[in-house]
């Protein structure tokens, strides 16, 4: 993927320098447009999947601009790609200096998805036959979103064939995801883009500064609605740890679980909403300990009899319940002791990584993770699915979060 983004990148910037620019005026009002985009990236969170969405937009609008002012314009494929590739680089010069550049990943997807939209319009509109059968009405509109909704295919697709190539997730669950996020920054990102290249096919190139300021204040709205979810899962992670300040488990045992049973879910294919509700709950399933007169000797709650594990399952649940986090989270925790068969998917997620998490712990040897994944092993009859320790013990043999501890 990478390759063809260079090869293609390659012959737009060599056209480019050997041709020169068609129409350099509007090349560069879309290019300005672009490297402004990027530079909106400042204080960007960190898996923000659209971190430059006017960036985004104003490529989108270059690569399906058929017109300006009335006048049929003829940049074509190459150009459309070189000039937002010269832009992105340029506004994204203050982020790598900043060591907080976009990933290769990104510009690649940037690269593919953009001259996707422009292989789709810029050859039949030059050719005229668009001009010809639908004019400047409704149809050439809905001509226009329709392009834009394949091209946001083209990137969710793109988007989850990257992670399944760096993560060896499924690829079905990841992009369920990726369409998902279409509906909230990506929907906004195709709008303005069909309305900027609209605008400036009607108005001229006074409809850039205008079509830009709604994306711009959707941007802020995310932004702030992204830094509220990152503040709340803060919070929980600060409650987490409230066992181990009280000596009740290990340091990074909650930490461990909950990077472990993410990976273990993402592999055994859930959603995001259903990672986030995991964990969640994989953070605070120890909650039930602040309850206990005596600690638990190493925070080990694998190691005790099922009754008393059943017991601080259900008194971590009532935590759970009081601290205001979904339902749901309080389900899991209250549940992750129960008998496999009678649990939901992230309940027996958690229980057999911090099962594991435990016995590696009690292992502490070079064998300790091996010891512990054949106990678990041992246990599939009654306590543990074998799906999910299977699907544990790939996720670690790919180099996943190691245990540190018991817990």
């Amino acid at each position: 993927m990478s390759g063809a983004a260079g090869l293609l990148t390659a012959a737009a910037l060599g056209r480019a320098l050997w041709c020169g620019l068609a129409e350099p005026r509007i090349a560069l009002a879309f290019g300005v447009l672009v490297a402004v985009g990027e530079l909106a990236r400042w204080g960007a969170l960190p898996g923000e999947r659209e971190p430059a969405p006017l960036g985004a937009a104003g490529a989108l609008a270059y690569a399906l601009l058929g017109e300006n002012a009335g006048r049929p314009v003829t940049h074509g494929v190459l150009q459309t790609v070189g000039v937002v590739v010269a832009a992105g680089l340029t506004g994204a010069v203050p982020h790598v200096a900043r060591g907080r550049g976009p990933g290769l990943g990104h510009l690649a997807r940037r690269v593919l998805t953009v001259g996707f939209a422009a292989v789709c319009f810029q050859p039949l509109y030059a050719a005229g036959e668009l001009r010809e059968r639908l004019g400047p009405g409704p149809a050439y509109a809905l001509l226009l979103l329709l392009l834009l909704g394949l091209t946001a295919l083209c990137d969710a697709v793109l988007a989850a064939l990257m992670i399944r190539a760096r993560t060896r997730h499924p690829f079905g669950p990841l992009l369920r995801d990726e369409l998902r996020a279409l509906l909230h920054i990506g929907s906004a990102v195709c709008a303005t883009g069909a309305v900027i290249a609209l605008g400036v096919g009607v108005a001229g190139l006074w409809a850039l500064p205008v079509f830009c300021v709604p994306l711009l204040l959707t941007q802020l709205s995310f932004r702030r609605y992204a830094a509220v979810r990152t503040t709340y899962r803060q919070t929980i992670a600060s409650l987490a740890r409230a066992t181990e300040i009280a000596g009740y488990t290990p340091h990074g045992h909650a930490r461990r679980v909950a990077e472990l049973s993410h990976a273990v879910g993402r592999e055994l294919g859930l959603s995001g909403p259903e990672l986030t509700v995991l964990e969640y709950a994989a953070l605070m399933h120890d909650i039930g300990q602040l309850s206990l007169v005596d600690p638990v000797p190493e925070g080990a709650t694998a190691l005790l009899p099922v009754a008393e594990q059943r017991r601080i399952a259900l008194l971590g649940g009532a935590v759970v319940r009081q601290t205001g986090v979904p339902a749901a989270v309080a389900v899991v925790v209250e549940r992750q002791a129960d008998p496999y068969r009678e649990q939901p998917l992230p309940a027996r997620i958690v229980r057999a990584v911090n099962a594991y998490d435990d016995l590696a712990g009690e292992c502490a040897s070079a064998s300790g993770p091996l010891s512990a994944l054949e106990r678990l092993r041992l246990g599939t009859a009654y306590d543990y699915q074998p799906e999910v320790v299977e699907s544990l013990a790939r996720v670690l043999s790919r180099g996943g979060p190691a245990a540190g501890g018991a817990g």
